[in-house]
């Protein structure tokens, strides 16, 4: 290739590598020698020491002992360089355990890093205590630990919670209570991260201490739907033990519902079981009976079902009555709720569990909410096609008619693997119908022309699974089975295609199940088999038929006759035959003597000496063995005087006789084939062990039903919500978890307030009376820097319990208060400016309104709606909307009414329904929820009606669809969210909003900046141009357009004061308020830069904890902000 440039492929080959390398640190791989590292790690330069680092990590990735290099090493942990600081404690932690000594030199290096400054820098010191796993400096860990579990940075308090596994591995008995207390201050922070981290510790350190998670139980299912991925997965199956082991299983759900009498499914401890006469399943029982049997795996242990399954009685014990508990429970509705969204979740291992967790606590009626967001993983996610379906088949066989309805979503695709092929067929099995299998039947048909022979027998096998379940298909099937057999039969030499053999045995296996379930309807299908024995050559296919013949020897009319001409052909090839073919030739020649009579009886005696004297001269010794044990036990019955008629009697009462009446015994009556083996072991769903078949490590059962000892119920499941926050905020003083327990109860705090309303505009920075007061009361303030030094002052005093500052500046080896001078030096050199308060700015804001339906689309009927700051009295999750209703047409309307497009109610029934009960609404966090408006029974033309309604959206980008009907029409209409209105007010002082914005640095806080002109329009409008009233028309503006757009409530508003009148630069708006569903804070800082005459530049800032609400939040206030609004009147 390329020869006139001299190049080869092996020349490309390098060339390309090389360009591929530029610029990484690949170099380092090539030279493995270390002659030049010793004088860099010496060096004063931060680049060298990092290069020579880098080095020692290369070799050691290469299996080079670099050990030597150690006290060097040890050095460079102090340097200020962060990247020089965390390759040394890598090299560090890799030989920490051959290094004892000296890396207890590096402790004191350690632990002056946390208190460091950077919050990365406490992380890694944190990270790399923790993974030296040394016993000595175990109680140095656990202080750590404790303090950085009090840490005002999320990823420092996150480190912690990983750390807390490895010391648990050091198995320090006497710092369990104390690892267990640092789990359980944890497991109560606001931050999401954290929390996922200290489920994964909860699950390591303490999985069975539940009183640490009753503590927190709501406020865990709160902010699990904000947890990271795989600490969902954690969460779920922690809330789900506990809520087991606290108020046991839910009575409705399936779980429970084949221990209720007045469903009509009794179990007991003998096999009889009672079901329901109307059926759709033919099987009933034997679904029934799996589905009790995977449920009891789900609490066994491996030793239980052991030793159940070893003994003679194997019926599981029956679950006690108050071992059960209602859905209707608020604790299980709680988990129910909050999982619900996550079953939509991108994560397939989160879908699972949460499907899990509805599988085994939600009712009957409920759990079909699995079925969908399974078969939308099921198309959307290959890599997890094989999970899913592994837990769908399960689902399948304990509750059939769960995935009836979508069949077709497991018909199979080319693509497929074996493996998925084979799970499909099992599914379609178990769910096919009658109404179904018409269908299911041409799939079939289609799987058996395709080339994998391996597949074709699976598809036979199915075919017989579902002949089995569904008796009135029987025949249909059992004709496609003949017609396969007949059709590879016409093709010739069965053994010489790769294959087919498994093919022709699962057909042959089929039918003899679909012939034990009615065998005198299918005589013909016997004799048909019988009389393909000169055809057929594959000796486990003639072995099944050969069993037949015996076991159905005295069926009907022609069997009977055909038996001597048969056993004679089977008597000449038996020294031809396979091993287990001349194993059942022997097996039923014995069944034939037992219950032949007549004229052929001499005939068959000689065919049975023939054969035994045959079989007594083989070669194999089990054929040898059986042929003994059968001349031995039929002599009696082959003797002559056996023969005569007279002495019936004696030959029936003979013992030998009798014995080979028990072992051949033959099946004439109809039986029932189990599809499933009684000793199969089911596990949790979701789990590896459920994918393996075996208990995998690490895999633990549900707990006891209600196995938590009822000494620890009264301070469980957070029923007194507010005292238990503050006894986790009063152990964790001066941290954010206390900043975090003032949040969840700010709205007890915010209703029983006299200062501040709920609604916007209010001030909550002073304290005003309630006399009437001028519309701007101005209060200088002084320095507003100083203000925010003395906030940040006070913070530091209650962030003495986490370090002190007197270990921080020896640490940091600073001037005490040096830092705080410097700082209030530069303050004074800022403008100042003057604290205004704006009063009853909320009589003159204006919701914005949206069109909900045009005349047009609506014929006629106008339908426009806005959103309200009230509260609701129902619930704090819903959003409270005005609706407009105006007829625009020129005939009356009626029966007007909205409601959810996935309500199953119609619109008849829906005037019984009262608006303001709690009853009406159903809260599915799996789908937005509605509460049904009041009907509006009739609107004259040009008649306006108004209406309050009550949502709940599922996602603050995503619309509702709503249906509205009118005059027994409907129309579809979308109800579009404003993440404005995703938050109500916070009424806080503007110290209170400093603290917590100093709190929400770094990666909680977004800025963006636009343009504003709104208050152009409002000083071009007045007479009066006097300078003094710009900056006030300027903040009246800005307030009303915030408050107008958002459900927020004024903090406060600083204005400039300065010599240039005109200009606005300094005038900063504060905002505050929380999410609905967690009440975590949203602060919102607008500040203006530019002439008060011009477009101003306005600088919007968002401190919220939630990354992607805060910026999603952002962007709504920049982009109302750009929008002109109309004059206000």
């Amino acid at each position: 290739m390329f020869h006139q440039f001299g190049a080869t492929a092996e020349s490309l080959s390098k060339a390309s590598t090389a360009v591929f390398r530029i610029g990484t640190d690949a170099h380092l791989y090539d030279d493995p020698e270390d002659v030049n590292i010793a004088p860099l790690l010496d060096s004063k330069f931060d680049s060298e020491k990092c290069e020579a680092l880098k080095r020692l990590l290369a070799l050691i990735a290469q299996g080079f002992d670099v050990s030597n290099f150690f006290p060097q090493v040890v050095k460079n942990v102090a340097s200020q360089s962060l990247e020089v600081k965390k390759l040394a404690y890598l090299y560090l932690l890799h030989y920490a355990e051959k290094h004892p000594n000296e890396v207890l030199l590096s402790i004191n290096c350690f632990q002056k890093d946390l208190g460091d400054t950077n919050p990365l820098v406490r992380a890694w010191a944190l990270r790399a205590m923790a993974g030296i796993r040394l016993h000595v400096i175990a109680p140095l860990v656990i202080v750590a630990v404790g303090k950085c579990a009090r840490d005002p940075s999320v990823y420092v308090r996150k480190c912690a919670a990983n750390a807390l596994p490895k010391l648990h591995d050091l198995r320090m008995e006497e710092y369990t209570s104390a690892i267990e207390e640092v789990v359980g201050l944890l497991l109560n922070d606001h931050s999401p991260g954290v929390v996922g981290a200290a489920a994964s510790a909860f699950t390591s350190v303490c999985p069975n201490n539940f009183s640490l998670i009753g503590r927190n139980y709501r406020r865990l299912c709160e902010i699990l739907p904000d947890v990271e991925e795989w600490g969902q997965i954690i969460l779920i199956g922690i809330l789900l033990r506990y809520v087991i082991a606290r108020h046991g299983l839910v009575k409705e759900s399936i779980m429970c519902s084949f221990y209720d009498k007045d469903d009509g499914i009794v179990v007991k401890d003998e096999p009889d079981i009672v079901f329901k006469k109307d059926s759709s399943y033919a099987n009933e029982e034997t679904v029934s009976e799996l589905a009790n049997m995977i449920f009891q795996c789900y609490i066994e242990g491996p030793d239980e079902y052991l030793s159940r399954s070893s003994s003679t009685n194997r019926v599981a014990p029956k679950l006690d009555v108050s071992q059960f508990t209602s859905c209707s429970n608020d604790v299980v509705k709680i988990l129910l709720q909050c999982t619900s969204p996550l079953l939509w979740c991108n994560n397939s291992a989160v879908v699972l569990a949460a499907a899990g967790v509805h599988w085994i606590m939600a009712s009957k009626e409920n759990v079909q909410t699995i079925v969908k967001p399974l078969l939308f993983i099921l198309r959307s996610s290959y890599a997890s096609r094989y999970v899913v379906l592994c837990n769908i088949q399960v689902f399948a066989k304990a509750m059939p008619s769960l995935f009836t309805p979508h069949y077709q979503d497991f018909f199979i695709c080319s693509s497929d693997s074996y493996q998925i092929k084979a799970l499909k067929l099992g599914i379609l099995s178990c769910i096919a119908t009658d109404s179904s299998f018409p269908y299911i039947l041409k799939e079939f048909q289609d799987y058996i022309r395709d080339s994998d022979r391996r597949f074709v027998a699976d598809t036979i096998a199915a075919l017989g699974l579902c002949a089995q379940r569904l008796p009135k298909m029987a025949t249909t099937c059992l004709e496609g089975l003949l017609a396969l057999i007949r059709q590879e039969l016409l093709c010739g030499e069965i053994r010489s295609v790769d294959g087919e053999e498994a093919v022709l045995i699962q057909a042959i296996m089929s039918i003899k199940s679909i012939v034990q379930l009615e065998p005198p309807s299918y005589e013909k299908v016997i004799i048909q088999l019988i009389r393909s024995l000169d055809i057929i050559k594959v000796p486990a296919a003639r072995a099944m038929i050969i069993w037949m013949l015996g076991e159905y020897c005295s069926l009907g009319e022609l069997i009977p006759r055909m038996l001597s001409t048969v056993l004679k052909y089977l008597a000449w090839c038996f020294p031809s035959e396979a091993i287990e073919t001349k194993l059942q030739i022997l097996n039923t020649t014995a069944k034939v003597l037992l219950c032949i009579k007549g004229e052929d009886i001499w005939t068959l005696r000689k065919v049975w000496s023939y054969v035994i004297e045959l079989a007594e001269c083989d070669l194999n010794y089990d054929i040898r063995d059986r042929s003994r044990f059968l001349k031995k036990l039929l002599s009696s019955n082959l003797e002559p005087q056996h023969l005569d008629e007279e002495n019936s009697e004696s030959q029936t009462r003979d013992p030998s006789y009798v014995l080979a009446e028990c072992i051949f015994g033959r099946q004439i009556k109809a039986v029932t084939v189990s599809s499933e083996s009684i000793n199969y072991r089911f596990y949790l769903p979701g789990s590896l062990s459920q994918l393996v078949f075996h208990a995998a490590p690490g895999y633990e059962p549900l707990p006891k039903p209600c196995s938590l000892p009822y000494i620890d119920l009264d301070q469980h499941d957070g029923a007194t919500e507010g005292d238990s926050d503050e006894e986790d905020g009063s152990g964790t003083s001066g941290s954010l978890d206390e900043e975090s327990a003032s949040d969840y109860s700010s709205e007890q705090s915010i209703t029983g307030s006299s200062e501040v309303s709920g609604s916007n505009g209010n001030v909550s920075g002073n304290e005003g009376d309630n006399h009437a007061d001028p519309l701007i009361h101005i209060s200088v303030t002084g320095n507003v820097y100083d203000n925010q030094n003395g906030g940040a002052h006070s913070g530091t005093a209650d962030f003495g319990d986490l370090m002190s500052t007197k270990s921080l500046e020896s640490w940091l080896d600073e001037a005490p208060g040096s830092s705080n001078e410097t700082g209030t030096e530069q303050s004074r050199v800022h403008r100042s400016s003057a604290r205004i308060t704006i009063r009853n700015i909320e009589s003159r804001v204006k919701p914005k309104c949206y069109t909900l339906l045009d005349p047009t689309n609506g014929n006629g009927l106008k339908v426009n709606y806005s959103f309200s700051s009230e509260a609701s009295s129902i619930s704090s999750h819903l959003i409270c909307l005005e609706l407009h209703f105006k007829n625009c047409s020129l005939e009356p309307m009626f029966d007007i009414i909205l409601i959810d497009e996935d309500s199953s109610k119609s619109p008849d029934s829906m005037d019984q329904i009262s608006p303001t009960s709690e009853n009406t609404l159903k809260i599915h966090t799996d789908k937005p929820a509605l509460v049904s408006m009041e009907e509006i029974s009739s609107l004259e033309p040009g008649q306006t009606a108004n209406r309050t309604v009550l949502v709940r959206f599922h996602h603050h980008l995503l619309p509702l669809k709503l249906a509205l009907f009118c005059n027994d029409k409907t129309f579809p209409v979308k109800l579009r969210p404003d993440i404005g209105y995703f938050v109500k007010p916070l009424s806080i002082s503007t110290e209170a909003f400093r603290d917590k914005e100093s709190r929400l640095c770094g990666m909680f806080e977004y800025v963006r900046s636009c343009s504003f002109t709104d208050h152009i329009q409002e000083l071009n409008k007045g007479s009066n141009s006097l300078t003094e009233d710009k900056f006030l028309v300027i903040c009246e503006s800005l307030a009303l357009k915030m408050l107008s757009n958002a459900n927020l409530s004024l903090v406060s508003v600083d204005m400039p004061v300065a010599s240039n009148l005109d200009d606005a630069s300094g005038l900063c708006l504060r905002f505050s308020s929380e999410i609905l569903s967690n009440s975590t804070p949203v602060l919102i800082t607008v500040t203006v830069e530019g002439k008060c005459s011009d477009p101003l530049v306005v600088s919007s800032k968002v401190n919220c904890e939630e990354t992607v609400f805060g910026l999603n939040f952002l962007n709504r206030v920049v982009n109302f902000l750009v929008e002109p609004s109309v004059a206000h009147s």
